[in-house]
């Protein structure tokens, strides 16, 4: 075997040194050992270190407390589910606290920023709704009858896309166990629904229920 020049040693040497980030590769070790103070990988699965983990202490107890702030300010109707754009309110909140407590890019006042503007959100949107009727169908969709004096509307099931069974299912629920001692079932706008015993009177609570 030909003796490399001690000069292509050295140069060989250097390299593999570059490499390794600075370190010897006669201490790295030749067999693809990591260099020498290489972080514990074991305990990444843990935490990253102890300042995320106090991070996340103080941002939530502030980001929690500021949270019921500004629910108590707004109102119970902050956390209704009286329409579509209440549910989405209600969700955006909690995934907001979540990315406030979680996310080392969001900065507390941003996250406390966004709680405010949610809830100032929902309020303009309760305002309109209560001002105008327009406005108010354009984000809450009617109640709609599924069924009337014991008998199933199958166009208005079709419509809402809502089977049998699952209406069955809420009329278990109330207590009822004949579809005959039933006088109505309303699928009610936030998609619960509600069961109403059947009564010689008319119904009056169904004057806004869409047929």
């Amino acid at each position: 075997m030909t003796a490399l020049p001690v000069a292509a040693v050295a140069d060989k040497r250097e390299a593999g040194e570059k490499q390794q980030g600075g370190v010897p590769l006669a201490d790295a070790g030749w067999a693809g050992a990591e260099p020498r103070g290489t972080p514990d990988t074991s305990m990444l699965m843990f935490f990253d270190n102890v300042h995320g983990l106090l991070r996340v202490l103080i941002i939530s107890l502030l980001a929690y407390a500021w949270l019921v702030f500004v629910l108590r300010l707004s109102g119970k109707r902050s956390l209704a589910k009286l329409n579509a754009f209440d549910l989405v309110v209600t969700v955006a909140l909690g995934s907001t606290l979540a990315t406030v407590l979680l996310t080392k890019d969001v900065a507390f006042a941003e996250g406390a920023l966004a709680f405010c503007m949610l809830a100032l959100l929902q309020w303009i949107v309760a305002q309109a709704s209560i001002r105008s009727s327009w406005f108010s169908d354009l984000v809450r969709s009617r109640p709609r009858l599924l069924v009337e004096d014991g008998d199933f509307r199958d166009s208005a099931m079709r419509d809402e896309r809502v089977t049998r069974a699952e209406v069955e299912a809420s009329i278990r629920k109330s207590g009822i166990g004949r579809i005959e001692d039933v006088g109505a079932v309303v699928l009610e706008s936030d998609g619960s629904m509600s069961v109403l015993e059947r009564s010689d009177g008319a119904y009056t609570v169904l004057r806004s229920v869409a047929r």
